[in-house]
């Protein structure tokens, strides 16, 4: 596990309204929270501390007037991208562990009071008796006995499980923890207001969902390509809702690059949505199914895509909505063989991101978007 030098910890100090895309706010509206939250909600965050701290107006700045060194503006943002963003908690000696949702090539399965049992997906190829409309060679596939029983939800590998899923280790109970350990949802109802009038509208209640974390948990940030503030505090999510900085060791997990790169196959895992100009497919990928990225070739031999997600936002130097964009959801695994690439070249792959040279869009990259891991398999 290694520690990047630009990790803060995010603390929460109030209850967090976490917003996804469906709309509220009309009378008996709801308003679900989403959980983990996109990385934009941390990017913005951030950004908007580093530009008070340099004391720019944010005015001038959202309007295109004033640039900053490391951010840029909001039309030709710097070099500051969000690498990584996750939920965490802090340990005993003060560390903070990243918290992982589940793959898509992992079953959670805890038939009664037994403990749980995580089995892998495994890519194979399908009976020529077997149609399916899978466009590739093979198909992601759990392996089970007599005994079968519904995959259960709500479970999250902790750091030494998202250490050993990358380096193609097996799983056990001790490394998953339930999402009722780090959060919990809280109802609020809210009350329209007039804008002509500034006060309660008639008939606009309407109910938010905000997100409460359990003392010690909150968030890990990893960013590149700019200087973050050691401490204080930031507004985040919806609301502005207040949370604070530390900065502490973030022990990030990395996978064995040597060891992908001679056994010449691996799995690319998404660990933030990833905004693909062909849907599902990763960039670089073509009709042959090969794919080639920079210092990287391969084939994809499987896929594990969890449902097409949509992410969306509030532009707020434009003062409107950011256009929405369906995205191959975070956890999304693929599998590759015939891989062709140095130890380096993975690292430096995995710290760019899922982009192409030059970026398609740097907006989006700077939030944290297409952010993935190399594993094992």
């Amino acid at each position: 596990m290694t520690t990047t030098p630009h990790s803060r910890f995010i603390e929460p100090l109030d209850m967090l309204v976490l917003r996804g895309n469906q709309l509220f706010g009309e009378p008996g509206s709801y308003g679900e929270a989403l959980m983990p939250p996109w990385p934009s909600v941390a990017a913005g965050a951030l950004r908007t501390r580093i530009l008070a701290d340099a004391g720019i107006d944010l005015a001038a700045f959202a309007s295109g007037q004033v640039a900053h060194p490391q951010l840029g503006t909001p039309a030709a943002p710097g070099s500051f991208v969000l690498q990584a963003f996750q939920v965490a908690r802090r340990a005993a000696d003060g560390t903070a562990e990243p918290l992982m949702p589940l793959p898509a090539d992992l079953v959670v399965q805890a038939p009664g009071d037994a403990p749980p049992q995580v089995s892998s997906l495994r890519p194979s190829a399908l009976h020529a008796g077997v149609c399916s409309s899978n466009p590739l060679p093979q198909a992601p596939v759990l392996p089970q006995g007599d005994e079968r029983s519904k995959p259960a939800s709500g479970w999250w590998l902790r750091g030494s499980g998202w250490h050993k899923y990358l380096r193609g280790q097996g799983l056990t109970a001790t490394d998953l923890i339930r999402s009722r350990e780090l959060w919990s949802f809280d109802e609020r109802v809210g009350v329209g207001l007039d804008g002509g009038t500034r006060s309660a509208a008639d008939g606009q209640l309407f109910t938010v969902r905000a997100v409460a974390m359990q003392q010690g948990v909150g968030f890990a940030a990893a960013v590149a390509g700019a200087d973050l503030p050691a401490g204080g505090s930031l507004r985040l999510g919806g609301d502005g809702r207040a949370a604070a900085l530390h900065h502490v060791p973030v022990a990030w997990s990395e996978p064995d690059h040597e060891a992908i790169s001679a056994a010449g196959r691996c799995r690319i895992v998404l660990t933030s949505p990833g905004i693909f100009a062909g849907g599902w497919m990763l960039p670089g990928m073509d009709a042959s199914l090969r794919i080639q990225l920079p210092g990287l070739s391969a084939r994809v031999v499987a896929a594990a895509v969890s449902r097409a997600d949509t992410v969306s936002g509030w532009d707020l130097a434009a003062r409107r909505p950011k256009a929405a964009q369906k995205t191959a959801a975070a956890g999304s695994v693929y599998w590759l063989d015939e891989l062709q690439a140095t130890p380096d070249a993975l690292r430096k792959l995995a710290a760019r991101g899922l982009w192409n040279e030059p970026c398609e869009d740097a907006q989006r990259r700077a939030e944290g978007f297409n952010r993935f891991s190399f594993a094992s398999y």
